[in-house]
């Protein structure tokens, strides 16, 4: 098997540090000497720090925002009106799929979400394009009919909630190490448990002004 190439071996370090010490604390030479790359290979590959953070939050991303556009495809080929536990089904269950219990890299995928909804750095709020709004715009468009009472003000902060009980909870069971809590069968439950919880909360009454 071949070796990663220069590109892909940065992308991973920048990963790596980019979810152990956000945007700021993550320097472009500690990404280069974890890659055993030189300083110029960001320049030539990404432009910028900041362009190397998107193309790393991008390889993240991807994967999810595909499954969960091919999931709301599924859900409005039966109904134009899918239920707000489908939807939450949709949105939130790619995000389990692609971050097992137990696995390194998944949690080292739930730590960058983290960073990206939490890191203060202007540059973390800019990464997204517009296949990235694309998905969201889809999935606001469907909640917002399925709960016709919430401001789209109320229903981003909701999904935004939805990814960051998800992710949370991946880094948690990662670190917990638990031979329970990384069995196969607690993972399903986690992801039963997620989904009744997200309703329950994407469902709620408006908030009062």
């Amino acid at each position: 098997m071949a070796p990663p190439d220069t590109r892909t071996q940065i992308l991973d370090a920048a990963e790596h540090l980019f979810a152990e010490r956000g945007y700021r604390g993550t320097s472009v030479r500690a990404i280069t000497d974890l890659a055993g790359a030189n300083l110029a290979a960001v320049g030539y590959h990404f432009g910028s720090k900041a362009e190397l953070l998107a193309a790393v939050a991008r390889r993240v991303i991807e994967p999810i925002n595909a499954a969960q556009c091919a999931g709301l495809d599924r859900l409005l080929a039966r109904t134009p009106d899918p239920a707000v536990t489908e939807l939450v089904e949709a949105f939130a269950g790619p995000l389990f799929d692609e971050m097992p219990a137990g696995d390194e890299g998944s949690a080292r995928t739930s730590r960058l979400i983290v960073t990206i909804l939490s890191d203060p750095a202007e540059e973390v709020r800019s990464w997204t394009g517009p296949a990235e709004d694309t998905v969201r715009e889809r999935y606001l468009a469907a909640f917002g009919r399925a709960l016709p009472g919430l401001s789209p003000e109320e229903l981003r902060f909701r999904m935004r909630g939805i990814l960051a009980v998800t992710a949370v909870d991946r880094v948690e069971v990662y670190q917990q190490r638990s031979p329970a809590c990384l069995s196969p069968v607690a993972g399903e439950a986690a992801r039963h448990w997620a989904i009744t919880f997200l309703t329950a909360a994407m469902s709620a009454p408006p908030t009062g002004t």
